[in-house]
């Protein structure tokens, strides 16, 4: 086999129970709260049992937003978040094999642009990965703390948008104010006064101060002015919760509950005000109560269909429902309202990649990046579909302004290392993922680097990062694996057999691992073991070339030549090129006394290899075997001016004499 490193890319009682929480948040009294609370406890214990965390998290929530020292609601929660990690923990093995499957498919659809980029000019048109690695690390001046998060970049785009919006609001309350009488004005700038104060208060952790700011403003609302008390109603929610949001510490839990309520009275002072709805949709959206948060964000958005951000937000939310048509529909209606907002380009695209349609998405990428042309995560995304296409320079091209405009864009060095490798360029990957273990030396880096020091046969530096892979992420198979490849790259096979042995262990599907331990043991002579291994490998993916390949090695040496030759076939079919597969075919049919089929492998084998000399031999002597005189004298004498000093040159002339 040849050994590869991949780089990479009680039902009804539920029911009934949930019946009951519905219409939580009404007023009720004493015994029938009891009742409900025990209720939405019970149902979120169910669930919780179930395996739906979700379902059970967002149940308890409904309970701490009306009551956040409620000890049996935050029990119930810590021990759903505590499930919750174990089983997202269970699937990081799914979730890394899919990425490096993903960035090995990216490997390999390079590999046909691989030798033309390589020779491409430095002089020339085109960008080597090493020159535009190296311009991109001219024009950073420094390496960045960490990767900019896209959820980082969201919430900064959210409160320069929050605080433009703020901005119209003082502007238009101003106008309004004008026309009050002189006396009523008064009243008005009292509160907005206090209502400022507030909100520099809460903004710097201050929630006692703030809150005691916002109860005197609440106090002072004029009376019959609802529209005025609404939209200030309004801003101390949201103020309460950006704060909370801000200042997650001691107070933020109570702040966020103040904000709920003061946001629901805001509703009731005035309903056609958006901002309380866009509130209770964030505060929703941040408690994973997706539905909740579609249903006010889409009241938002309804109530002011002008307010970009309102429909952005929207779109997040449908998004995170996995209703992914609504979500593209709401992304349009935001780069409609702004055309110049990156974010909703970048989430459109991401929509569309969901969607399914990935040339839609890179023309949404690209428009991102003309609305913002330093848009580091845009010029990321547009190169990895690149990359996917097949599109090795532009990918490269693309990585390159990824890194230059954020010189701490890890993913992207990570990214742009995968197709440099995949085209053969392991020294700029080298350097690439150099610097993104810099930034963030997690386990998904050091197995790329630990790819890619194999690949530079620097098997000792291969070692180091794939023990560190694994240790950081023990429970992902391809890690395992990638360690088992170093281990044998250093020569030790004791170790290869463990690796390989644990990966095989995590992923039942793992044919790699097992080909490569049935090869082991193959040639250490453990034949009937390493038949175990390789039937494993066959069975988990009948299309891997190494497990055929290996059986029908295994299959010879076990004189069962007709299987033998079953799986030369098939690997023979997966890479028709390979001289040594079809070479090890034309040997099989000769055991299994299919004389013309042999016949005609060698022949072609000569075609594909017209310096495999042994096989020029072989097939002379079948000829010479099967009476075919004419042929055998003609091979063998084509043997012999071709290869003079032929190592069994005394048997051919031996054969030669007697035709």
């Amino acid at each position: 086999m040849t050994k590869q490193a991949k780089i990479g890319l009680g039902i009804a009682a539920a029911v009934i129970l949930i019946l009951a929480a519905v219409g939580f948040f009404a007023v009720v009294g004493p015994s029938q709260a009891a009742r409900t609370r025990k209720n939405v406890l019970s149902s979120a214990q169910y669930y919780l049992d179930q395996g739906d965390f979700n379902r059970a998290l967002d149940l308890v929530d409904k309970l701490l937003i009306d009551n956040a020292a409620d000890p049996d609601a935050k029990a119930l929660r810590d021990k759903a978040m505590r499930a919750k990690s174990d089983s997202e923990s269970s699937k990081a093995q799914e979730a890394a094999q899919a990425e490096a499957s993903g960035q090995k498919a990216i490997a390999q659809s390079l590999d046909k642009l691989g030798q033309k980029l390589k020779t491409t000019s430095p002089g020339g048109n085109g960008a080597s990965a090493a020159s535009v690695a190296a311009a991109a690390a001219a024009a950073a001046k420094a390496e960045a703390a960490g990767q900019r998060k896209a959820e980082a970049d969201a919430e900064a785009v959210n409160k320069k948008a929050e605080a433009d919006a703020q901005v119209a609001r003082k502007k238009a309350e101003a106008e309004e104010l004008a026309k009050k009488g002189r006396e009523l004005q008064d009243k008005m700038r009292a509160v907005n006064d206090l209502v400022d104060r507030g909100r520099k208060s809460v903004d710097a952790g201050d929630f006692p101060g703030g809150g005691k700011l916002f109860a005197e403003a609440r106090d002072k609302l004029p009376e019959g002015e609802d529209k005025f008390d609404g939209q200030k109603l309004a801003d101390i929610a949201d103020s309460l919760y950006s704060a909370a949001r801000k200042n997650p510490g001691a107070g933020a839990d109570a702040a966020t509950q103040e904000a709920i309520q003061t946001a629901r009275d805001a509703k009731k002072r005035d309903p056609n005000n958006a901002l309380p709805y866009y509130t209770l949709g964030k505060i929703n959206s941040d408690l994973n109560q997706i539905d909740n948060a579609i249903t006010e964000f889409r009241q938002a958005a309804s109530l002011d269909p002008k307010n970009y951000l309102y429909a952005y937000n929207l779109g997040l939310a449908y998004f995170k429902a996995r209703r992914f048509e609504d979500a593209r529909q709401s992304f349009e209606a935001t780069i409609t309202l702004n055309p110049k907002f990156e974010r909703g380009f970048y989430n459109l695209g991401m929509t569309w990649i969901a969607l399914g349609d990935k040339s839609k998405a890179l023309a949404s990428f690209k428009k991102a990046t003309q609305a913002k042309p330093d848009y580091s995560v845009g010029w990321q995304q547009i190169g990895f579909i690149q990359a996917a296409q097949g599109d090795g320079k532009s990918a490269i091209e693309s990585y390159g302004k990824a890194i230059q405009y954020d010189p701490g864009n890890a993913q992207a060095m990570s990214e742009l290392a995968v197709v440099d490798a995949g085209i053969g360029d392991y020294k700029s990957a080298e350097g690439l993922l150099q610097r993104a273990l810099g930034v963030r030396d997690d386990a998904k880096n050091n197995y790329n680097m630990a790819t890619v020091k194999i690949r530079m046969n620097k098997a000792q530096d291969a070692m180091s990062y794939a023990k560190k892979a694994a240790a950081q992420a023990p429970n992902v198979a391809i890690y395992q694996y990638t360690l088992g490849l170093a281990c044998e790259q250093t020569g030790n096979t004791d170790g290869a057999i463990t690796a390989y042995t644990q990966a095989a262990a995590i992923d039942k599907k793992d044919a790699d691992s097992r080909s490569n331990l049935g090869r082991i043991y193959l040639e250490a002579g453990m034949t009937d073991k390493a038949l175990g291994y390789l039937i494993d490998a066959y069975e988990a993916d009948p299309k891997s070339f190494e497990a055929n390949n290996n059986l029908g090695n295994a299959y010879g040496k076990k004189d069962m030549y007709d299987k033998s030759v079953f799986h030369y076939e098939i690997a023979l079919n997966l890479a028709p090129r390979d001289a040594t597969v079809r070479y090890n075919l034309a040997k099989a049919y000769v055991s299994a006394n299919r004389m013309d089929a042999a016949k005609d492998a060698y022949v072609a084998l000569l075609k594909l290899d017209p310096s495999k000399w042994d096989a020029y031999y072989e097939l002379g002597r079948l000829y010479a075997s099967t009476g075919d005189s004419a042929d055998a004298k003609k091979t063998l004498q084509a043997l012999v001016s071709k290869k003079p000093d032929y190592a069994k040159r005394s048997e051919v002339d031996q054969i030669l004499a007697g035709l």
